[in-house]
Order: structure tokens, then C-alpha cells, then sequence
């Protein structure tokens, strides 16, 4: 088994009892886990279970009826400048080069020029599209596209890190270049990441736990270690001889959780 950080006690993230309605239907029923600090947490669940809506709740940007969300103790009443989202849709300025999109958030916050230099270029070569600084998402392919998504947010230097499905929009082998990209910045700096999917597979090769998400309404169905030791990759993921068992094991919850089974 993979040792974890015991997010009990140390937790850099929580959600208590969150609970979340849109007019008389009840989307969220009284979410409650803990993520400790350095954590890849994949979240997986059935449609309409309520996934993004728990994401966008964790990030402040949508208001909850019960419960809290604590970050670093503190409670989460707006969008906090320690963390950052990455959506499935790209959401890049066509009029605006990578540069430029890159350092979009940073310029609003008031960086000076030269740190937003410095951070914009880091976190470009990091996501590997040196080069392409003054291409326009028009030239971009889905993958480049989905890196500059994903090098806008890390300019930020976030604690934490919220994703949002966001490989699903690219092809099966551009995704799974892109998980591997994706665990090779997390392993350099450990940052806490929350990865919303619907794939058992990208679940299983990319988190240390994955929690399922029961659907109608959305709950906390089962909380599963993944034993797998690092570094991964996709090809060694998928011969791990954990691998059949516990994909097999998130099959049945997932179809457990679709029906209400509690």
C-alpha cells in the first residue's frame, strides 16, 4: 500500500457537511472528506451526481446552503488567491497569445512585469510549449491548448489546484500524454490537486485516493486508496497487479452509487 498523509489530522482541505440545493432539488447531501497537503485526490461519480457543482464550491466561486469548506482552517467564502481551476473547455482568449493568456491572471492581480515574466516563462516550459509563446489558441491543437490552460493556472503558483475534467476534450492518446505530463509536474512540486473525472482508468493512474461520488443526490459513496507506487505511468499503471481488482472494485461502487445503494 501507498503510505498517506493523514488527512485527519493534518488536512489542507476540508469539506463538512456540505450541502447544496438549486430550488427544491437537493444536488448535495452533507459531502464531508478531508485532503492533506500534497495529495492528488481524483473524485469520480456518475452523471448528475454533482461533481462539478462540489468543485466549484471548494474554489468559493458557488455558494453553499449547509456545511463549510476550510482551507488551511479557514473558511472558503470567495475564491481564494491560493488556489486555481483548470475547466474542461480551454477557456482562452482567441485574440490573446499563449503569452498573453498565461499572464492574464496575474495582471489582474497586479504583478509587477518582471515576476510576471518570470512566472508566465516557468510555467510554460514546465507544460513543455517553449516556442509557442506568441501563437494564438487558433494554432493551437486541443492538447496545446489544454497546457495553456493548465501553464495559467500553475503561473499562479496555487497551494492547491481544482480540475475539472480537464482532458476530456482531447483525443485517448493526447490524454494520456497529458496524464503523464500532468504527474510529472505534480511530482516536482507536490502541489494538492482535486481531479474531477468520469474515467475509472485516468482515476486509477493518476490519484492516491479516489473518492465516488454516489448520484440524486450527490454523497460520499466510498473513499478508495490507490496502491500503486510512484513514479507512474499509464503502461505501468495498467500491469500493476492492483490494477484489474481495484478497477473492478470502483466498477461495482460506481454502479452501486448510480442505483442508491447506500
Amino acid at each position: 500500500m501507498v503510505a498517506m498523509p493523514d488527512a485527519k489530522t493534518h488536512p489542507k482541505l476540508s469539506c463538512r457537511g456540505v450541502t447544496k440545493r438549486f430550488g427544491p432539488k437537493l444536488v448535495l447531501d452533507h459531502v464531508s472528506f478531508d485532503v492533506p497537503a500534497g495529495e492528488f485526490l481524483c473524485i469520480l461519480g456518475p452523471s448528475g451526481c454533482g461533481k462539478t457543482t462540489l468543485l466549484r464550491i471548494l474554489d468559493g466561486l458557488v455558494d453553499h446552503d449547509e456545511g463549510e469548506v476550510l482551507l488551511d482552517g479557514q473558511p472558503v467564502l470567495e475564491p481564494p488567491p491560493t488556489m486555481a481551476m483548470v475547466f474542461q473547455q480551454f477557456g482562452l482568449f482567441p485574440w490573446k497569445t499563449v503569452y498573453e493568456n498565461v499572464a492574464f491572471p496575474l495582471v489582474l492581480q497586479g504583478v509587477d512585469r518582471s515576476t510576471i515574466h518570470e512566472r508566465v516563462m516557468a510555467a510554460i516550459e514546465l507544460v513543455g510549449l517553449k516556442g509557442s509563446e506568441r501563437a494564438y489558441p487558433s494554432q493551437l491543437s486541443g492538447g496545446m491548448s489544454q497546457r495553456t490552460g493548465l501553464a495559467r493556472a500553475l503561473a499562479a503558483q496555487p497551494d492547491v489546484l481544482l480540475m475539472d475534467e480537464p482532458f476530456a476534450s482531447v483525443d485517448a492518446q493526447t490524454r494520456e500524454v497529458l496524464q503523464e505530463e500532468l504527474l510529472r509536474i505534480w511530482r516536482r512540486d507536490r502541489r494538492t490537486v482535486i481531479f474531477i473525472t468520469h474515467s475509472i482508468d485516468e482515476a486509477i493512474t493518476l490519484g492516491q485516493r479516489i473518492l465516488i461520488l454516489a448520484a440524486n443526490p450527490g454523497r460520499v459513496h466510498q473513499v478508495l486508496d490507490v496502491p500503486i507506487e510512484e513514479p507512474r505511468t499509464v503502461q505501468n499503471v495498467r500491469r500493476h497487479p492492483s490494477y484489474v481488482p481495484l478497477r473492478e472494485a470502483i466498477w461495482e461502487a460506481l454502479q452501486h452509487g448510480r442505483s442508491g445503494i447506500q
